[in-house]
C-alpha cells in the first residue's frame, strides 16, 4: 500500500519571531529537546522496518525543526530507504545545508516559507537555490500578510519558473483582502483561493485515516492534525487495522495539510506524487487551475 504520514513530535520552538505565529521565538528546555530527539529516532527506526508499504513522509513541526541536527539526520536516513518515496519537511530554511550532500536528493523535498520580517529576500533565495542545485525538490511560499504583499512579485522574479510559489491567506486575517489583492495573489499562485475561505467538509470523503495519517511523538495515529481522535498507535503490532475509509467529522477545513486530501477537491491533478510536499509535478499543471468560489466577505 502507498501510505503518507505527517509526523509532528513534541518540538514547539522556533528561531524566528514572526508576529503572526504563536510559536515565534519560543524555546524548548533541554529535557523537552531530548524527549523530542528520542521520539523522532524511534519513529524513523519504525519506518526503516516498514518494508511492506511504500511511504511518503512529511515533518510538520509546530516550530522550526531543521535547526535541530536530529531532524536533518532523519531526512538523510529516510532518503536512503528504498521503500520511502519521499521525505519532506516544512522549514524556514535557516538551518545548515551541508547535510544535503548526504541525502538521496531525488527523494527529498523541502516546503520552504519566506518570512520577510526575519530574513532578506536575497539571503532566502540563495538558500533556495542551494537546495535546487543539489537536485532536491523544493516549493516556496509566503503568508499573504497585507504589508508584505509587494515582496511576492520580487520573490517570483527571483526564482526559476519551475519552482512553485504558493501563497497562504493569513489566518486569522488582519482585514479582508480586496478584489484587486485577490486577483494579484492568484496571479502569483493560481491555487491561492483554496486557502482563502474554509472548505465545508462535514461528511465529505477524505483520504486521511485511510492512506494518509498523522503520528505524534508517542506514536499515536490520528487521521489528520485537525481531528483529535486517536485511531491507533504505530507501535502496536496491528496498527494497520486503524486505516479505513472515513468521512470528515469537522464542519470546515482551512489548512492545506487537511484539505489537500479531500476527495472532492481533487488536488492530485495539480500535484500528483508531490501532493504531500505541496510541490506540483510541473508548473504547467497549474495553468488549468480554476479559483474556487469565494464566500461573501472574502474579498471586497
Amino acid at each position: 500500500m502507498n501510505l503518507s504520514v505527517m509526523y509532528r513530535g513534541p518540538l514547539a520552538s522556533c528561531n524566528y519571531a514572526c508576529g503572526y505565529c504563536p510559536f515565534a521565538k519560543r524555546r524548548d528546555t533541554r529535557t523537552q529537546l531530548d524527549t523530542d530527539r528520542r521520539a523522532l529516532s524511534r519513529f524513523v527506526g519504525w519506518l526503516e522496518a516498514q518494508h511492506t508499504h511504500t511511504w511518503r513522509v512529511l515533518f510538520t513541526p509546530w516550530g522550526e525543526a531543521l535547526v535541530r541536527a536530529w531532524y536533518r539526520d532523519a531526512l538523510v536516513r529516510l532518503t536512503r530507504l528504498d521503500h520511502v518515496q519521499l521525505a519532506a519537511a516544512q522549514t524556514n530554511l535557516s538551518c545548515s545545508l551541508t547535510w544535503l550532500e548526504d541525502c538521496q536528493p531525488e527523494r527529498l523535498s523541502l516546503w520552504a516559507t519566506f518570512h520577510p520580517s526575519e530574513t532578506s529576500l536575497g539571503a532566502f533565495v540563495r538558500r533556495v537555490m542551494r537546495v535546487y542545485h543539489a537536485g532536491a525538490g523544493i516549493s516556496v511560499g509566503m503568508v499573504a500578510v497585507p504589508r508584505f504583499l509587494g515582496v511576492l512579485a520580487e520573490l517570483r522574479r527571483a526564482l526559476p519558473a519551475e519552482i512553485y510559489l504558493w501563497v497562504n491567506a493569513q489566518q486569522p486575517a488582519e482585514r479582508p483582502y480586496t478584489q484587486r489583492e485577490v486577483a494579484y495573489l492568484t496571479s502569483i499562485d493560481p491555487l491561492f483561493t483554496y486557502t482563502l475561505t474554509p472548505h465545508r467538509t462535514w461528511g465529505q470523503p477524505c483520504h486521511t485515516g485511510q492512506t494518509v495519517f498523522t503520528v505524534d511523538g508517542q506514536g499515536n495515529m490520528r487521521r489528520c492534525h485537525f481531528v483529535a481522535e486517536v485511531i491507533g498507535n504505530i507501535y502496536d503490532a496491528e496498527w494497520e487495522r486503524a486505516l479505513r475509509p472515513r468521512v470528515c467529522p469537522r464542519t470546515f477545513c482551512r489548512c492545506y495539510l487537511g484539505f489537500a486530501h479531500l476527495t472532492s477537491l481533487g488536488l492530485e491533478r495539480f500535484f500528483g506524487p508531490g501532493l504531500l510536499a505541496r510541490r506540483p509535478a510541473n508548473s504547467a499543471t497549474l495553468s488549468a487551475a480554476a479559483p474556487v468560489a469565494l464566500s461573501a466577505g472574502a474579498a471586497r
